[in-house]
């Protein structure tokens, strides 16, 4: 520390003093024990301390049980890598010290000097060591005695002050508690916020379980009425190809059998003519007879009946809702009940007409 730069600068060599003599941590006049660090600045050891355990908290909760920690200077950010003790493993700085002990001492021995202290406007030579209660400013004796406020009532400045200060201390507290109120209110909200987007989150999952489980359902079902279409269907198919074949059988009877009455018909002999010409008549009758086959009935082919009605379906999918909380149900259940007392007054009213 350069102390003779420092008395060198403007202002009186005192003050200059005083300015090498604050902390860069508290800003106030070091407070013994100080101590100096491997890069030659100063600290107060407890300002050094609180720095270092809030840089490093597991030492803080385990003292000198483990290996120490790393501790980052203010003024230069020159980082030292401190022992198990800590900041008190530091070396005291004691000539800091004693130009504190100097300066004190020298402070409190010299003689106050016109300007160090508020002096009063009206009459310059004359210190404010009274307070105007009844103006409630400062002021000095002569004022209270000879000028403006010899009629006011007065208070010992000291007083005063103590009482305004613990005031403001009261206030400065009031306002501490009302700031850490504040800030647990932040925090509730912050936590809210934050299970809000968690529950928001599981209940998109339940969501979309819920549908995907349900269009699952919607699929099964849908595979099971095709597979029953498809099964009509073939049995419907295959009843009328045996039909068809059937009747090709029969269509291809009857051609050859027309061919052969055909042949048979233009037989010029009398005698060969008449011996074939019953017993072809009689399997013409016969195969007539046999074409009787079975035949489909009018709308056979229809699938009418497999038509499936979604309407119900959709007005529920259409009337899907999120489930009511109790207070909700509570509410409109109020409201039923309301309804329900509407609806029954005209009736009520009409049997009393009766």
């Amino acid at each position: 520390m350069d102390f003779q730069a420092g008395i060198l600068q403007d202002g009186s060599p005192m003050e200059s003093l005083e300015k090498q003599l604050i902390c860069p941590i508290c800003l106030e006049m070091f407070s013994k024990p100080v101590v100096i660090l491997p890069c030659q600045h100063n600290l107060c050891r407890k300002c050094a301390n609180d720095v270092f355990q809030a840089a490093n908290p597991y030492w803080q909760s385990r003292g000198s049980l483990i290996s120490g920690g790393r501790f980052r200077c203010p003024s230069c950010r020159h980082e030292v890598l401190l022992d198990r003790h800590g900041v008190y493993g530091l070396q005291r700085n004691l000539l800091v010290e004693n130009i504190i002990d100097i300066y004190k001492q020298e402070c409190s021995s010299r003689p106050l000097k016109k300007g160090e202290h508020p002096m009063c406007k009206e009459h310059e030579d004359e210190r404010i060591n009274i307070y105007c209660v009844t103006c409630e400013v400062p002021t000095c004796s002569m004022c209270k005695v000879f000028g403006a406020h010899k009629d006011c009532e007065v208070a010992p400045l000291q007083s005063v002050f103590q009482g305004q200060k613990t005031e403001l201390n009261n206030c400065i507290s009031m306002l501490v508690a009302g700031n850490d109120r504040i800030q647990t209110i932040i925090s509730q909200l912050e936590d809210s916020c934050q299970s809000t987007e968690e529950n928001s989150e599981a209940a998109k999952r339940e969501l979309c379980a819920r549908f995907d489980a349900l269009a699952a359902l919607l699929e099964e079902k849908k595979a099971e009425l095709l597979q029953r279409i498809c099964r009509e269907q073939a049995d419907k198919t295959a009843f009328i190809q045996s039909l068809i074949r059937q009747y090709k059988e029969q269509l291809e009877k009857s051609s050859r059998l027309v061919e052969t009455a055909i042949q048979a018909a233009e037989e010029t002999g009398g005698a060969a003519f008449l011996m074939n010409a019953k017993q072809l008549i009689k399997t013409i009758v016969e195969a007539s007879k046999g074409a009787r086959l079975d035949k489909i009935e009018p709308g056979y082919e229809s699938m009418d009946a497999f038509s499936v009605s979604l309407e119900h379906l959709t007005e529920a999918v259409h009337a899907l809702d999120f489930e009511p909380a109790e207070e909700d149900e509570e509410y409109f259940d109020g409201e039923e009940e309301e309804e329900v007392e509407e609806n029954a007054a005209p009736e009520r009213t009409a049997m009393a007409s009766l």
